[in-house]
């Protein structure tokens, strides 16, 4: 490749290799050209070993510049290793697994029509910014990548945790998490250790505190059975 400026970003050095390939004839490399938010970064890349080429908590490939690398240095890009995430072609991942959980449970049941006023339902601020942290997972799927197992928990937990910290979300938790962890199950995932390595990579910095809550609700769940 030509020479790329230390400014430029992991992904316009990849639309750059692109390009080239396009000007030889050859076919370009396939890649989740945007993040499934357009937040976090490219999905489904390892950079070196790491999932979104992660060089700190919370800062993605979308922040990872040639600067970061030194004149000579290799870098290695491979696409996502897990069995619910197959590769489509090259690097380019299906994550199609994590839309497939929200529609086992991952909603609440509710009549179409005007909305609620904000105020009806009385929420402690505590549960509210708690929720709200667990709502700003993106399902990017990083925490599948990196963690040994290819366990979802971390994802699964957020969008349990994020209902079920609300009244409105209590009246369907025992369904909604005995249906998002069969899926969850059935799609392929493996079952979570505690190695934190998901909560390390997370964009979002969502904690694994949402992993013990979702396996409180499952027992809640069975014991209701």
């Amino acid at each position: 490749m030509k020479d790329i400026p230390d400014d430029t970003s992991f992904l316009e050095m990849l639309d750059i290799l692109n390009e080239e390939l396009i000007n030889e004839g050859k076919e370009p490399f396939v890649f989740d050209h945007d993040c499934r938010e357009g937040i976090c970064g490219m999905c489904s890349l390892y950079i070196n070993g790491t999932p979104h080429g992660l060089t700190e908590r919370g800062a993605t490939t979308c922040q990872l510049y040639m600067r970061r690398f030194n004149d000579g240095d290799v870098i290695t890009v491979e696409p996502w290793r897990s069995a619910a995430f197959p590769v489509i072609k090259d690097c380019m991942v299906d994550r199609n697994a994590f839309d497939k959980i929200i529609q086992a449970g991952g909603y609440t049941t509710v009549r179409t029509g005007q909305a609620q006023d904000a105020n009806a339902i009385l929420i402690p601020k505590e549960d509210a910014d708690e929720a709200m942290d667990c709502a700003s997972c993106i399902g990017c799927g990083a925490c599948v990548a990196a963690c040994k197992n290819g366990s979802a928990m971390l994802f699964v937990s957020s969008k349990v945790s994020q209902l079920a910290l609300l009244p409105q979300g209590r009246v369907e938790a025992a369904r909604r998490v005995k249906n998002m962890i069969a899926k969850m199950d059935e799609l392929g995932f493996g079952n979570c250790t505690n190695t934190r390595a998901c909560e390390a990579v997370c964009p979002k910095n969502e904690t694994i505190a949402n992993i013990a809550r979702l396996n409180r609700e499952m027992i809640k769940a069975k014991m209701a059975d």
